[in-house]
């Protein structure tokens, strides 16, 4: 029996069932051992305990995860896999998912050591930040560090502008923010008013989208601007400080009437990096360019004679809060790599001795100099 005999086929036809949810001829061609064993393919479009939705060619259905439950918390069904679901049965499950192109993935606490992966297969992350509230940089390049991390495009989306009323001030803003996100599209969006959405739906059309940010930074308001319909819960801003309430509960996935499909997320009130070294680098792209001119080339950018980067903070090149949330998000990824790498967590012993012994050699200089 050929593949395209089967149930839940691929047709080059951009009227087969799946194509709108990210459906093309390098999954099929993934799926085709799994089409030989008669089981469907479909998308995970929302989990919960232990079971999920599944949107397949024959239409939305329920399945059971337990053959895919793994001790490892990276390895569970998510919001966006792609899974072989048997065709029938009471219940139905999901056999395997396909190899993941993407994956968003955090930290769960800062005293443990597992991740959390929140969204799979996802082309661009976009970062909602509220403008009614004072910006906080850092958690922006938290958050881009992480969608770097991914394998995702971030967009950082910098919601309700509308509450801007001068031009001049939401041009600061948004420079402020590019400041802070080398190589990122930054826009102000308005989904009150109806500002900046056609912008924003051309950049995330064709692909699927992941909506991040904090509680009340206006995602479901922005979710359901791109969907043309209220399809999430809103609920009014606090008077007192500006902020939305916590209104997503679960990760949907949605398709876009342009084109793409939308995993909209709750608001996370913590982002722990997760084995996001590379991410950082990418958030910190001109950081890294000047390390490369650094007279050592292990340079820690502390105190070193010959330091590049501090010569930059010095000269005005480099803001130092940029510097300093670089060092911030690199020793915080080290703490959460070292716990599950035993390499990782001898060198950063051997580390802390040669700079302790550093130290110490100065230290005894220092009292030969005064004797």
């Amino acid at each position: 029996m050929s593949f395209s005999s089967l149930p839940g086929s691929f047709s080059s036809s951009s009227s087969y069932p799946l194509v709108p949810y990210g459906w093309d001829g390098d999954w099929e061609a993934e799926f085709a051992p799994y089409a030989e064993q008669g089981l469907l393919p479909g998308r995970v479009v929302r989990v919960d305990r232990g079971q999920c939705d599944v949107v397949t060619a024959d239409g939305l259905m329920r399945a059971d995860t337990a053959f895919v439950t793994p001790n490892d918390p990276l390895r569970v069904v998510c919001t966006g896999d792609w899974v072989a679901v048997e065709p029938a049965g009471n219940p139905r499950y999901v056999r395997t998912y396909l190899p993941r192109r993407t994956a968003f993935v955090r930290s769960t606490s800062s005293k443990r050591s597992e991740g959390q992966i929140l969204a799979a297969n996802v082309d661009h992350a976009v970062v909602a930040v509220s403008l009614a509230v004072e910006l906080d940089l850092g958690r922006i390049e938290r958050f881009l560090a992480l969608a770097w991390e991914s394998g995702a495009q971030p967009v950082v989306v910098l919601t309700k502008s509308d509450l801007v009323v001068d031009p001049v001030t939401l041009g600061h803003l948004v420079q402020d923010v590019e400041t802070a996100a080398p190589g990122v599209p930054v826009l102000p969006v308005s989904a009150a008013a109806g500002d900046g959405l056609d912008t924003l739906t051309a950049v995330l059309s064709g692909g699927t989208t992941v909506l991040l940010g904090q509680s009340g930074a206006g995602k479901s308001t922005l979710a359901n601007a791109l969907l043309g319909e209220d399809v999430m819960d809103v609920q009014a801003t606090r008077d007192m400080d500006g902020k939305g309430r916590h209104t997503t509960t679960t990760r949907n996935l949605l398709a876009l009437p342009g084109g793409g499909v939308l995993i909209d997320t709750p608001g996370l009130r913590g982002v722990g990096l997760w084995d996001a070294e590379s991410g950082v680098g990418q958030v910190f792209s001109e950081i890294e360019e000047l390390a490369a001119d650094c007279r050592f080339q292990d340079c820690a950018h502390i105190a070193e004679p010959g330091c590049a980067v501090l010569d930059a903070v010095e000269s005005g090149v480099l803001p130092e809060r940029r510097l300093d949330s670089y060092r911030k998000l690199l020793r915080e990824n080290q703490r959460i790599v070292a716990k599950t790498d035993a390499r990782v967590r001898a060198e950063l012993r051997k580390d802390w001795k040669r700079r302790g012994a550093e130290g110490k050699a100065a230290m005894e200089a220092k009292r030969g100099r005064w004797h």
